[in-house]
């Protein structure tokens, strides 16, 4: 407990202190970070079909109701395998082609039964049967039906008008998009040339960054002194600044305490002269007041009192304390000055020297190896840099290039033919709608024409010639619908099949990636061959490479090393292993010893230096006589007070000699006052100001002291025992931080090899734009979107017909009417009906 107690009288002896010449703190380890250069792609990576993506929703819902059954995956196999027979598993496809046949099987009876059922209507009315006489003969409910059937005419035509919209739709959509082909072919080349031609530079970009790395281990080998030295040097601090700090200020005690005596010393002596002198000053006062008092005029009643006050108080003028009996501090001083013949400063001086040498020292001892590591490290650069001519995937990209040239050259060869080809169906479906619309415009025509041109006080001989066009518009209306029904349909159902199937089995399968899952099948598109792919490109089938994999991972942007499985080939992770190059550099540190001796704190002259001090006997100087003495006054009566009460009581006297003798001894108190009390006050408020100082300084001197070179020692013993053992972890540490800029970097080149070098994002887009953008996008949707409205439009031709020959009927002029007569009989209108004939 003492030594813990001394240390806290010590700081408050020393005050704050602060250690000197100590290096800069280290600089904490900067994580080096690595960044790869993005590649900014012509290709968008999504297709938008826009508002009319909503019909195509509409179609795909219509061809999953029809079409509900899963993808066929064990039929394709067979097909792929040529193990399919259709004699013995043709029910299979029945089963999933049981709706596009069953909707086939109906189109085709439409095909069949409207030109029969037009022919055989054509026939009938030609008999006068079917609606063909031109007779109509009236009904209660004549009006009801006219309207009815021209509401019922007017919304089928509606529904025929939406289906021959969306034909148009259909049309329109497919040869705007199918003109943008020549772009997105381009785009899409583009990408693919530019991740083939920036490869080689992203492995050299990647492979440079260890001249970033080499350069930051170069520069913290350079800087050893402050990163090792100054680690070394902060660890040690702690324990070992605060004891030079203490005996520091041990020194600085020593010497203020000496200045201290020295000055007490020679104030004391002007002291006690200054005391002698206002003695003889005052004794003289004294001596020339008590003569004055014999006046004659002291004997006078009335100032007799005032003498004999005066004269009682003269004992009063006389100083009040004898510095000449306080003891002599000579011998201390004496002792302080043999203390200070030992430079303790510079010694101090000298232990702070030792300690911050440490750098300089592990720096020195460090050189040899420094140049090794840097050896080493070079030596690990060649190799990384010739790494990039081992790594195959610029070899795989290669290879690349004549299936692009190949294909680029057939796109522009058949682009033409094919936007030529687009032209002709263009225009037939063109023709197409506009034979729906015509149909449409014979039927609002008629409809129009009969509704304007109907009168209702006409009778069916008498009707206009403007309800009698509406009539025939209905019927030529009907005439082209048995026309062309027909052909219409065959057109719907030969691309309903087609359509229909390919988005079930391309389009649907190829986004679900069932179309993936079936050709990664083992031994389908090779018998010999377990993975096709990974057979295909490394002529190794027992990789597992799957298309499926492969498409995803370039979906994601992946490299192309992780997507090709390309460490079957070259492992890049192997090849980048420098694990005993870095256990040798790691060995170097390890096995390099480096000593730091002669590290003296302060040496044996210092120690008895402070041990000198502590027995100078400061500590047992009587400080109390002194601060007694000089905490007194002066005199033993205030002069100024005692001058002032002599001017009061020398105005209470008469005129004369004693009056005067009294004023004037009051002006002689005031002036010594001013010249002998007042420095001799200073000097006595200086002796106790600086003896109550030392006092508090020096007490308890020899237990502060002995606590100073207690922690004193401690610390050199720390230094002693466990500098080596803080070297060498400091020494793992820096070696470890020199070690870990490469494993970074290291690990940051397998990342960047395997998944960023040669991202095939634009494989995966050239794939997604020759599918599901070109052909299914493209072509499919549009083409079902046709057949969808075409074949609605053409269903709707049916009750169209129907329809149209009973509103007829109401509107054409008949060749005979009934006539109606009014018969009353039993209270009633009663009907009796003629045949009239009338010739037109």
């Amino acid at each position: 407990m003492a030594p813990v107690l001394g240390f806290f009288l010590l700081l408050g002896l020393c005050g704050d202190t602060v250690s000197e010449g100590s290096p800069p703190s280290t600089n904490s380890f900067d994580r080096l970070e690595f960044e790869f250069p993005p590649t900014n792609y012509e290709t968008e990576d999504s297709y938008e079909a826009g508002p009319t993506g909503i019909l195509f929703q509409m179609v795909h819902i219509f061809l999953h109701t029809v079409q509900p059954h899963a993808f066929p995956e064990d039929i394709i196999r067979k097909i792929l395998q040529k193990k399919f027979d259709f004699s013995k598993d043709y029910d299979k496809i029945i089963y999933y082609e049981i709706g596009i046949i069953t909707c086939a099987a109906l189109g085709l009876l439409f095909i069949i039964l409207m030109p029969l059922v037009g022919f055989f209507f054509s026939v009938c009315r030609c008999c006068n049967k079917c609606g063909g006489e031109m007779h109509q003969r009236q009904k209660k409910n004549g009006t009801y039906l006219r309207k009815y059937f021209a509401v019922s005419l007017l919304v089928i035509c509606i529904f025929i008008s939406i289906g021959i919209t969306y034909g148009f739709v259909a049309s329109h959509h497919m040869r705007t998009h199918l003109r943008k082909t020549q772009k997105l072919a381009e785009s899409n080349f583009n990408d693919l040339r530019m991740l083939l031609n920036t490869t080689p530079g992203q492995i050299d970009y990647v492979l440079d960054q260890y001249t970033i790395t080499k350069a930051k281990a170069f520069s913290d080998l350079d800087n050893v002194k402050l990163l090792l030295g100054g680690s070394i040097y902060e660890k040690l601090r702690p324990r070992v600044v605060p004891a030079l700090d203490n005996v520091k200020a041990m020194a600085e005690a020593i010497r203020e305490t000496e200045e201290a005596l020295v000055m007490v010393n020679s104030v004391l002596m002007d002291m006690k002269q200054s005391s002698a002198q206002l003695s003889a000053n005052l004794s003289d006062v004294q001596k020339d007041l008590a003569l004055s008092l014999k006046d004659p005029a002291c004997q006078v009643p009335s100032a007799a009192t005032t003498c004999d006050h005066i004269n009682s108080s003269l004992s009063y003028l006389d100083v009040s304390v004898d510095f000449s009996q306080l003891p002599p501090l000579d011998k201390q001083i004496a002792n302080m000055s043999d203390v200070l013949q030992t430079n303790l400063s510079g010694l101090i001086q000298e232990g702070y020297r030792s300690f911050n040498d440490i750098p300089e020292t592990v720096e020195s001892k460090t050189m040899n190896v420094i140049s090794d590591i840097k050896r080493t490290l070079n030596s690990i650069g060649s190799e990384i840099t010739n790494i990039s001519k081992k790594i195959p995937v610029q070899d795989k990209l290669s290879n690349f290039i004549h299936y692009i040239n190949n294909t680029e050259d057939y796109i522009h060869r058949y682009l033409p033919t094919l936007e030529e080809y687009d032209s002709y169906r263009w225009l037939g479906c063109l023709v197409v709608c506009c034979l729906l619309t015509l149909i449409v415009i014979f039927f609002c025509l008629g409809l129009l024409c009969g509704t304007l041109g109907y009168d209702r006080k006409a009778t069916p001989t008498r009707r206009g010639c403007v309800s009698n066009t509406g009539g025939i518009f209905l019927m030529v209306g009907v005439g082209f619908s048995f026309l062309f029904c027909w052909l219409l349909m065959t057109i719907v159902v030969l691309t309903f099949v087609i359509g229909g199937n390919v988005e079930k089995l391309v389009c649907e399968s190829y986004q679900n990636k069932k179309l993936f899952q079936v050709l990664d099948t083992p031994y389908l598109l090779n018998e010999n061959w377990k993975y096709y792919l990974s057979g295909m490109m490394f002529d190794k089938p027992d990789v597992n490479l799957t298309f499926e994999q492969v498409y995803s991972d370039c979906t994601e942007n992946k490299g192309i090393y992780a997507t090709l499985r390309l460490e079957n080939i070259y492992n890049i992770s192997k090849h980048l292993n420098f694990q005993e190059r870095m256990g040798s550099i790691n060995s170097s540190f390890e096995n390099t010893v480096i000593r730091i001796e002669n590290v003296v704190l302060l040496d044996e002259a210092g120690r008895k230096n402070l041990m000198d001090f502590s027995s100078s006997g400061v500590d047992r100087i009587d400080y109390n006589t002194f601060m007694n003495a000089t905490s007194k006054h002066p005199t033993k009566v205030n002069l100024l007070s005692f001058a002032a009460d002599l001017d009061i009581k020398a105005n209470h006297l008469p005129q004369g000699d004693l009056k005067q003798s009294l004023k004037r001894n009051a002006q002689t108190l005031r002036t010594i006052h001013r010249i002998r009390i007042i420095p001799l006050e200073k000097s006595m408020s200086t002796v106790y100001q600086t003896m109550r100082g030392l006092q508090y300084k020096n007490s308890g001197l020899g237990v502060k002291v002995a606590n100073v070179i207690f922690f004193l020692n401690t610390a050199q013993d720390f230094l002693k025992n466990h500098i080596s053992m803080i070297t060498a972890e400091e020494s793992k540490k820096f070696a470890a931080m020199i070690l870990g800029y490469f494993e970074h970097y290291l690990q940051w080149v397998r990342i960047a090899i395997t998944e960023q070098v040669a991202a095939c994002k634009p494989v995966a887009t050239a794939l997604d734009s020759a599918i599901d953008i070109f052909l299914c996008g493209y072509v499919v949707d549009p083409m079902n979107l046709f057949w969808f409205g075409l074949g609605k439009a053409t269903v709707f031709l049916l009750p169209a017909i129907i329809f149209a020959v009973k509103l007829a009927k109401y509107y054409r002029r008949m060749d005979s009417e009934d006539v109606y007569d009014d018969d009353m009989k039993n209270g009633n209108i009663g009907f009796r009906r003629h045949r009239t004939s009338q010739t037109h």
